[in-house]
């Protein structure tokens, strides 16, 4: 059985493993490496663009980008993370009232309680009530443990890593725009002419496509983003920057979505008899998850041609396989599969 395995097929074999031990080990501790990569790949054809419509040189097109692409980067960072600060320090100071307000409503119901259950054993009636003294407490302490000096000091020990990373990130961004030529020309001189002409089909399809996904991902981001920045800034205008981050963060995990933030926002709203915004919160919710569901399916299906379901599961597996750059990852790998099918590269008929 294994002798009729032919040459081609251990090559294929030998190429997954590898693939399937780089994505596994390697690619988890070389994101900035990867990110920059992708990020080179991204740009390129504007640096392309510049060198032909402007006549510059490509060293020339490439150090105007770079430059651009990490001002831009530098001042939308900045901004982001001086109103993010301000913003979760407001909330840390505001979660002692939080927990009071919901001492009060607990005391509340309490006292309604008792007056219904007047009737009743003491014994259940203790029960209920030391059940829920016990998970209020046990809520609280959590909070407490969270929201401590040492968590934050912790955080702010890790600085120097991402700083690190970020350095990493952006040098190595420069030097593959810089080489991504080179990079293509070694690539290619270890081909026949027919390899190269597949490859070269196979890249312009699957450039087509990531530009696709990434229009797609941003024009869905952007209007996800923009709804909860302005409806959060009507409802709730001090903590409407830090809010619609973490609103855009989580909606784009499709699992998930924008309604584990403002559903039990909305509920503690309504808990604390502020129904007014409790109302607000839950009109908001159900604006962001109807924009998500009509526009993605139309969006993605125009833009990179795979449906819904097969997205979704990319992104799930991918997420859970590789953390966040899967969930990027999973749809691209998908992409890269079908488009080496396209250019005939992969050319698997499987039947049963």
């Amino acid at each position: 059985m294994i002798r009729k395995i032919s040459k081609k097929h251990w090559t294929l074999i030998l190429l997954s493993v590898s693939l399937i031990i780089v994505f596994y080990f390697i690619l988890p501790i070389s994101i900035p490496l990867v990110v920059a990569f992708f990020t080179a790949l991204a740009l390129n054809p504007i640096v392309r663009t510049m060198k032909e419509k402007l006549k510059f040189s490509r060293e020339l097109s490439v150090i105007i980008i770079f430059l651009l692409f990490v001002l831009l980067l530098g001042v939308a960072g900045t901004f982001i993370v001086i109103k993010a600060v301000a913003q979760i320090v407001n909330f840390v100071e505001d979660v002692p009232l939080y927990f009071n307000e919901l001492n009060k409503i607990y005391q509340d119901w309490e006292t309604h309680f008792k007056q219904y259950t007047s009737n009743m054993p003491p014994e259940f009636v203790k029960q209920v009530t030391d059940s829920l003294q016990d998970n209020l407490s046990t809520l609280t302490d959590k909070a407490k443990d969270i929201f401590t000096i040492d968590n934050i000091a912790q955080i702010v020990s890790k600085i120097p890593q991402y700083l690190i990373s970020i350095i990493v990130y952006i040098i190595a961004l420069f030097l593959f725009m810089m080489e991504l030529p080179l990079l293509k020309n070694r690539a290619f001189s270890l081909m026949t002419e027919t390899t190269q002409e597949k490859v070269t089909f196979m890249g312009k399809r699957l450039s087509q496509v990531m530009l696709g996904f990434l229009k797609a991902q941003l024009f869905l981001s952007l209007i996800i983003f923009f709804v909860s920045l302005i409806g959060l800034f009507i409802i709730a205008p001090d903590v409407a920057i830090i809010m619609s981050l973490i609103i855009w963060i989580i909606d784009l995990i499709p699992i998930i979505g924008s309604i584990v933030i403002l559903g039990p926002w909305s509920l503690f709203m309504f808990l604390t008899n502020d129904i007014s915004m409790g109302i607000q919160l839950a009109i908001l919710a159900i604006i962001l998850l109807a924009i998500r569901r009509t526009v993605e399916p139309k969006v993605m299906g125009q833009q990179i041609g795979l449906s819904p379901l097969i997205t979704l599961i990319a992104m799930f597996l991918g997420l859970k396989l590789l953390g966040f750059l899967g969930f990027i990852l999973g749809p691209l790998i998908v992409i890269t599969y079908r488009s080496a099918k396209e250019a005939k590269i992969i050319n698997w008929k499987i039947k049963i």
